[in-house]
C-alpha cells in the first residue's frame, strides 16, 4: 500500500516541486516586467499628450492675440 509519506519521500517530487515554484516566479516575475513596461509606456503617452496640449492652448491664445480677440482670461 502507497502511504503519503512514500510519496513524500520521493526524490523526484521535491525537485519537481522546486522546478514548479522556479516556473512560477519566472512567469510573475516576467508578467510583472511587461505590466511595468506596458505602465511606463502609459505614463510617456500622457506627459506626452500633456505637453501637446499645453503647445495647441498656447497656440490658440497666440492665434486669438493676433486676431485681436480678448480670451476673457483675467
Amino acid at each position: 500500500m502507497d502511504t503519503g509519506k512514500d510519496y513524500m519521500s520521493s526524490g523526484s517530487d521535491p525537485k519537481n516541486v522546486q522546478d514548479l515554484t522556479a516556473f512560477v516566479q519566472n512567469l510573475l516575475q516576467n508578467m510583472q516586467d511587461k505590466f511595468q513596461g506596458m505602465s511606463d509606456q502609459i505614463i510617456n503617452r500622457i506627459d506626452d499628450m500633456g505637453s501637446r496640449i499645453d503647445d495647441l492652448e498656447k497656440n490658440i491664445a497666440d492665434l486669438m492675440t493676433q486676431a485681436g480677440v480678448d480670451d476673457g482670461r483675467a
